[in-house]
């Protein structure tokens, strides 16, 4: 069983910077890979950004990369999306999700655990 809590999110204006963090319980949240998802009013829920259990191997969507870093802390048990240059398109409820396996996916079906979510406003 995993616990999954987002905190970070919040208004702010286009081109400013947000750390979204994502506390897990659990004993397994080091041996798995962790993702993050967002999802727009009116629209599905989208891959943003992944990393691998050691967080050797992170994969983004092609709109967030280069302005968006996914890390993890396994001592710490928490993962984080660093945002910079924030974007009004980016404007969306952020979740974070725990993967079956070690390996990181895009996929939302290959997460089983996801936290309730946190909102982020970009405002132009």
């Amino acid at each position: 069983q995993v616990q999954l809590v987002e905190s970070g999110g919040g208004l702010v204006q286009a081109g400013d910077s947000l750390r979204l963090s994502c506390a897990a319980s659990g004993r397994t949240f080091s041996s798995r890979a962790m993702g993050w998802f967002r999802q727009a009013p009116g629209k599905e829920r989208e891959f943003v950004a992944t990393l691998s259990w050691s967080g050797d191997n992170t994969y983004y969507a092609e709109s967030v990369k280069g302005r968006f870093t996914i890390s993890r802390d396994n001592a710490k048990n928490t993962v984080y999306l660093q945002m910079n240059s924030l974007e009004p398109e980016d404007t969306a409820v952020y979740y974070c999700a725990a993967a079956v396996s070690a390996f990181a996916s895009s996929y939302y079906k290959d997460y089983d655990y996801w936290g309730q979510g946190t909102q982020v406003t970009v405002s132009s």
